[in-house]
């Protein structure tokens, strides 16, 4: 409560201050007793100062006399009903009319940057894995998932596995994948890319992304291979995916694997065919904030039947089909259970809804931001359908407002964002693996870009209100900046 409280003799220029640095927009003015005499906005001062006053005239002389408040124990029912369009925040004040708290939407409700839609089947798919017993990694929605999956993608099989992560090593092991062989994964990725690589014996090699679609520039893979390279790992990024001709052309003349990571892509087409059906092996997660979920958990496409086979025997221990506890080489226990893929199943049966959300969000993001300058909206190629798995923005000079700043004014306003991922090479455990080559955009998309709340549950006046925390973080900021130069 604290910082939004100002004394009523304070001058104008401490104000906004007070107002830029906590980013609500307001100001609760005290007397000398503590107790509340008014309420101070930008939009006060802004007028104000358009009227003949000067940064050094009192609150008292601008403040809005006539205000709402409520006592400090009133019930949640009442602070709700109060707030409104006009009254954002509500001081709620003791018996002695001194501010002690306030209400606000951003602490009745935060926006995360994602959460799931668990409205459909899931509850009652799981409740029937438990009455009947089969919570393990046996039961019919284990198939099931896996049939839809793959059905999805116009393929015959599917191999569900734990997390999206040990997809992506199951995948490589299977290939083949040796101590010191190389894969080629771009800069701007999730780390689990290159873990994977690393964890299955091999070695990544870092390329940079693209300017503009933030994916693996294939213009790049030349200068990158050596006589150990096996393998390219094309990260269809934030839902945008890759431009696989170029790749798998590049694949096919130097007679590498392709292995796509699709974590955060699921449902995304290039040239009109969706991803996960382009490379040799295709690995997905369903992680909580991904399109859809089973809190954990994964699955891979395979082109080969031989190496789908191979790939199931290693998930499960490496037995063999044939003949129970034989094992025939060193496997994993990389299974889902039934219970996840219960979830799974009901996420799948909405797929095509969530899909259909996260684009519907995209436009009403664009709509609602256009127009501020210095916020670069996230492209897509001409051959791509991007599902904005989150919606990411960079956020360039003109807006007069650095990314950090921006992101922890929002996060005052009950807004959680996020920002995009470091690129691998600027941390320990990557560093070697540059090459000596450089990496200008995925430096530059990572230092500037920021991921907005991109839940398929996320309202219209949900969108709305973050439209309006970022004109009114940045009204201020103008102003303040303002009032700087002119003293």
């Amino acid at each position: 409560m604290l910082d939004l409280v100002i004394t009523q003799t304070a001058t104008l220029r401490e104000a906004l201050t007070l107002i830029d640095k906590t980013s609500h927009g307001l100001a609760f003015a005290i007397d000398e007793t503590g107790a509340l005499t008014g309420v101070l906005t930008d939009g006060d001062i802004r007028r104000s100062l358009l009227k003949g006053s000067t940064l050094q005239t009192p609150v008292a002389d601008v403040m809005q006399r006539h205000y709402t408040a409520l006592p400090v124990d009133s019930a949640p029912e009442t602070i709700a009903a109060t707030l409104s369009d006009v009254i954002t925040h509500i001081p709620l004040l003791d018996k002695a009319g001194r501010p002690v708290d306030y209400a606000s939407f951003s602490r009745l409700h935060r926006i995360p940057v994602s959460e799931p839609s668990l409205n459909g089947n899931e509850l009652a798919y799981v409740v029937e894995c438990i009455k009947t017993n089969w919570v393990s990694s046996q039961g019919r929605f284990v198939n099931q998932f896996e049939s839809k999956f793959a059905q999805f993608h116009g393929l015959d099989r599917a191999l569900s596995v734990s997390n999206g992560t040990v997809a992506l090593h199951l995948a490589l092991v299977a290939l083949g994948l040796q101590p010191g062989d190389e894969v080629i994964v771009p800069d701007l990725t999730f780390a689990a890319s290159a873990n994977a690589v690393i964890h299955a014996g091999g070695k990544p090699v870092l390329v940079d992304v693209n300017e503009t679609t933030w994916t693996m520039d294939p213009d790049l893979l030349e200068e990158a291979i050596t006589p150990r390279t096996r393998a390219i790992m094309p990260v269809h990024l934030f839902g945008h995916p890759c431009d696989m001709t170029p790749i798998l052309a590049f694949a096919k003349k130097h007679e590498l694997w392709v292995i796509e990571d699709c974590a955060e892509a699921l449902g995304a087409e290039y040239q009109g065919k969706k991803i996960g059906t382009f490379g040799d092996a295709a690995c997905f997660s369903f992680y909580g904030n991904k399109l859809i979920t089973t809190g954990e958990g994964g699955m891979i496409l395979f082109k080969s039947s031989d190496l789908f086979e191979k790939a199931k025997r290693l998930r499960d221990h490496g037995m063999t089909p044939e003949k129970r506890y034989w094992h025939a080489e060193v496997g994993y226990n990389y299974r889902l259970t039934n219970l996840q893929a219960a979830i799974g199943v009901a996420q799948m049966e909405q797929a095509e809804s969530f899909l259909e959300k996260k684009i519907s969000l995209a436009k009403q993001y664009r709509s609602a931001l256009d127009g501020i300058p210095g916020i670069r909206f996230p492209q897509t190629a001409s051959w791509a359908k991007n599902v904005y798995w989150l919606y990411s923005i960079l956020i360039g000079p003109e807006l007069g407002i650095d990314r950090d700043e921006l992101m922890f004014k929002l996060l005052q306003s009950g807004i959680e964002t996020r920002p995009l991922f470091y690129p691998l090479h600027e941390m320990p455990p990557y560093r070697a693996f540059t090459g000596g080559r450089k990496f200008p955009n995925s430096v530059q998309t990572s230092r500037l870009g920021m991921s907005l709340p991109s839940a398929v549950t996320l309202t219209t006046e949900e969108v709305d209100r973050i439209a309006q925390a970022f004109k009114r973080i940045l009204g201020i900021k103008q102003l303040y900046q303002s009032a700087q130069r002119s003293s």
